[in-house]
């Protein structure tokens, strides 16, 4: 009775701008699944779109999504990539004629397509309904009821409510903001006993409440893993970025029992990019959420565990065993470790940012808070990748974009594809040759003191929101004394080791270092962190992978 109540208010939806075409796959729809599933359809995406929305708002689930691929304004890939927003559950099928299966194989990247159906698929009995079929079964199998949110209350310009709603964006925990100053906030602090003094305010799913969480509290209640199950493991990978979830996929598939320890979120900087186009099999595009969140589930299928908001603060040989120290005094070891630490932006040193910070000057949180930078002036600070990615994201729905760059142009550092499209973008401009001189505003950023590298001229600019995308400082202060890095802290391995043809100091083994082992037999380095490494997705994953090799190779020897 139970699955039947929840059937009954299921939706299989269609659309087609062709309104024959339209009717047709309704009515086939309909005279086989129509006893127990609600057949709806459109003629457009936008329609279609807006009839998701409101079954969303009514609490209603839906199972299968069938989009025809030729339709105007909105295309079927493109309104199955907003789609997956609003159901990501739901099973997509793209109806196609025959010329189109190669943008059907490019769905399969773009929007995680489950099946692409040729036009006509009479008979239904052959053709449709065992694909519908399948994709009902594998739909009820999943859990695909709705997940309860976590609800967050907090000052709209508040440094700690903004830190807790990356926190949680970041990680993919799916969570309702609102601010204390509106109806329904009011209404969460007075059912939690809270007068608003001390925020944010957590509500979790389960109707508990925290005060000002710190990462560690917060991925506690939301569902995070955060304490280890073993006390020793094959293998250590500390830092979930590109670098770390390729070791933890390659470690784990590979039979080692592996574990990933991330202080912060999945992911790293490459998480928060909004779009990468250059990063192999992905012609379309990949957002760095997608990209993390397969790779995470990918890992943990093959086994790994993974461990979010933990702080390492040491790194210990203790005979054959490596010693990987917590902030909360706890430890855990392993035969081997790879350090993937990656890399964080730089701070601004110019005076005010510092106290704006999560104020409306941000660090990387181009996708959490771009929602409210529609139809606004936006300045972004940096020449690279990440800040070039921004740019065009928020570019969307900004009413201007500005990129400030210390040097000449964006060539440097940025690549071609993102150059031209920069180029390309009306609302985009860059500013070379400028920096930010000052931040201004008594509760949140107001203004800007720009300033001319040449002339030295400053200039004062109203400014409400300022993304920063600068520099790569390495976080490895924590293996001072333990692993060896260059004056910069990037660390050294392999070849950067033996320079001189020699041995690193204190290196015992009648082997030189492996390609990207450290000074400490056993802890072997991948990506940004790296001395001289390529700063790019797809060099961090191929070290991430090489690293693993290394790592049996040691086992093997050891």
């Amino acid at each position: 009775m139970a699955q039947a109540a929840e059937t009954a208010r299921t939706v299989i939806l269609t659309v087609d701008d062709d309104p024959g075409v339209s009717r047709a796959v309704a009515r086939d729809l309909r005279r086989r699944y129509g006893a127990s599933y609600r057949v709806v359809r459109a003629e457009s995406g936008e329609s279609a779109l807006e009839a998701l929305r409101e079954l969303k708002l009514r609490g209603d689930l839906v199972a299968v999504i069938l989009a025809d691929y030729r339709m105007p304004q909105m295309n079927g890939i493109e309104f199955l990539e907003q789609a997956l927003d609003v159901y990501p559950g739901a099973r997509r099928v793209l109806l196609t004629a025959y010329a189109d299966t190669n943008a059907a194989i490019d769905a399969i990247n773009v929007v995680d397509l489950d099946h692409y159906l040729l036009k006509p698929w009479d008979p239904p009995e052959e053709k449709l309904y065992p694909v519908v079929d399948d994709l009902l079964e594998a739909w009820r199998a999943s859990d695909h009821r709705p997940v309860p949110s976590t609800k967050v209350v907090g000052h709209r310009w508040s440094a700690r409510s903004s830190e807790v709603r990356e926190f949680l964006a970041r990680n993919q925990v799916p969570y309702r903001w609102y601010s204390s100053d509106e109806p329904e906030g009011r209404r969460l602090l007075k059912a939690a006993g809270q007068d608003g003094q001390r925020l944010p305010l957590v509500v979790t799913p389960d109707g508990g409440t925290l005060l000002e969480p710190d990462p560690p509290e917060l991925a506690a209640h939301v569902g995070l893993a955060t304490t280890p199950t073993a006390e020793f493991y094959d293998l250590v990978v500390i830092g979930g970025g590109p670098a770390g979830l390729g070791s933890a996929v390659y470690g784990a598939s590979e039979g080692l029992r592996t574990v990933l320890v991330e202080r912060s979120a999945t992911g790293g900087q490459a998480g928060q990019s909004s779009r990468i186009e250059n990063y192999l099999g992905f012609p379309d595009g990949v957002s760095g959420a997608q990209l993390t969140d397969r790779a995470r589930r990918q890992a943990a299928k093959f086994g790994a565990e993974i461990l979010t908001a933990r702080e390492v603060t040491g790194l210990e040989v203790n005979g054959a065993a490596r010693v990987v120290r917590f902030s909360d005094g706890s430890a855990i070891a392993a035969h081997s470790v790879i350090l993937a630490t990656g890399v964080s932006y730089r701070q601004l040193t110019a005076p005010g940012c510092d106290t704006l910070t999560g104020c409306g000057v941000y660090y990387g949180s181009a996708l959490t808070e771009a929602p409210a930078c529609q139809g606004q002036d936006v300045y972004i600070v940096g020449g690279a990748n990440s800040a070039g990615q921004a740019a065009m994201y928020l570019a969307k729905g900004a009413k201007s974009v500005t990129l400030l760059v210390r040097g000449p142009d964006l060539s440097a550092s940025m690549s071609h594809y993102l150059i031209q499209q920069i180029e390309e973008a009306p609302n985009i401009s860059v500013r070379a040759r400028t920096v930010v001189e000052a931040a201004h505003g008594p509760e949140r950023l107001e203004q800007l003191t720009l300033r001319d590298v040449d002339t030295g001229e400053s200039e004062l600019v109203d400014a409400q929101w300022l993304f920063v995308f600068i520099g790569a400082a390495p976080l490895t202060d924590w293996l001072d004394g333990t692993v060896l890095r260059d004056p910069r802290g990037f660390i050294l391995a392999g070849p950067d080791l033996t320079a001189d043809g020699r041995p690193p100091a204190g290196w015992e083994l009648d082997r030189p270092p492996y390609h990207l082992e450290t000074n400490v037999p056993g802890v072997f380095v991948a990506g940004d962190a790296r001395a001289e490494s390529a700063k790019r997705v797809a060099s961090a994953v191929g070290e991430g992978a090489m690293a693993v090799m290394l790592v049996h190779r040691y086992l093997e020897q050891s």
